[in-house]
């Protein structure tokens, strides 16, 4: 005989014979958190027994649940970010056993209420989340509110100070900035005239440490040079092609231009198409910034990995502890290119 509606058990009958409530065991069956191990043994070994599951659908449901984090990336042209997203991408279209399921998202950066608003929609549905975003207090808040869920929280690249996230993933950028800046002196060898800084934005933590760093050294070790300006190209290629046009057009003792941000392609260009030798230090080796270091247009360019950007981030939002700084500087030059 088949089993009538009336014979099937009910989740009344599994509550009933673990002797719980029958908002835990749908917890439980939901996998839900908030329950301890040993009243999640009692319910599935009740449904078990009382042919509410089957032993494959309790088998299922005591092996650990697969992790999900998400990357939010700023949305644009940035070369490296895109390296970035492309990278997680395949990572995420070939998954091993056990591995999280990782998604990927490219938000509106920029703008701190909408990045804000993807932290905290992402964020609420994943297990954890490791993003680069400005440095604003709706961003400090959606993290804050997302650690207090209990998710896992990483900053990417440039970090989100006085939030509460687990950890940041990227360089010193001080240090950074210095490095740049010690770079630019020893090209100059005692050069006089002026320097220009492009960053994509100075509400990025990173980069306004990095102007930091970098004007120290100015002062320390540049006596002959002077800061012409600092101009913003939101890592877009053609705002900083019309940023360094302008830059060599009205300053004929520039000596050199760091760009502090990304999309180092358009500086590249206006150099190029200027003629003259302009020292150029930049970031994130890229097919572009490759380019501009094997026709000398490019002096320098300081990166980080990003295999080992998201390999130490998968790391983090695992609960791994990490050596701070995370990632190794790397300083590329035409002479060390693979």
């Amino acid at each position: 005989m088949q089993d009538t509606p009336a014979s099937r058990p009910l989740i009344e009958d599994v509550a009933a014979r673990a002797g719980v409530s029958r908002a835990t065991v749908d917890r439980v069956l939901n996998r839900r958190p908030g329950v301890r191990a040993r009243t999640v043994e009692r319910v599935l070994e009740a449904a078990a027994a009382l042919d509410y599951l089957s032993a494959a659908d309790v088998a299922r449901m005591q092996q650990p649940e697969v992790a999900q984090y998400t990357f939010l990336l700023p949305r644009g042209g940035n070369p490296y970010l895109r390296l970035l997203g492309a990278r997680l991408r395949e990572i995420a279209a070939q998954p091993t056993p056990g591995s999280p399921r990782i998604r990927c998202h490219f938000e509106e950066s920029f703008n701190p209420a909408a990045m804000a608003e993807a932290l905290r929609r992402h964020g609420e549905r994943s297990d954890g989340v490791a993003f680069m975003a400005v440095d604003h207090p709706l961003v400090r808040a959606a993290a804050d509110h997302l650690v207090e869920l209990g998710k896992r929280v990483v900053t990417l690249v440039s970090d989100v100070p006085n939030t509460r996230r687990h950890a940041y993933i990227g360089l010193e950028n001080r240090q950074v900035g210095r490095t740049a800046g010690y770079l630019m002196a020893r090209f100059a060898a005692g050069r006089s005239g002026s320097v220009a800084l492009i960053a994509a934005s100075r509400a990025y933590h990173a980069h306004g440490e990095r102007e930091i760093g970098f004007l120290s050294i100015l002062d320390e070790m540049m006596p002959g040079l002077r800061l012409t300006g600092t101009r913003e190209g939101h890592d877009d290629r053609d705002e900083n092609y019309h940023h360094a046009r302008e830059l060599i057009a009205r300053n004929p003792d520039l000596v050199g231009i760091y760009n502090v941000g990304g999309s180092s392609d358009g500086i590249a260009r206006a150099l190029r198409e200027s003629g003259r030798r302009i020292l150029f230090i930049g970031h994130a080796l890229t097919p572009d910034t490759r380019a501009a270091l094997l026709d000398e247009t490019m002096d320098a360019c300081i990166s980080q990995s990003p295999e080992a950007v998201i390999t130490t981030a998968l790391r983090a939002l695992a609960g791994a502890e990490l050596p701070a700084p995370a990632l190794p500087m790397l300083i590329m030059l035409r002479e060390n290119l693979d």
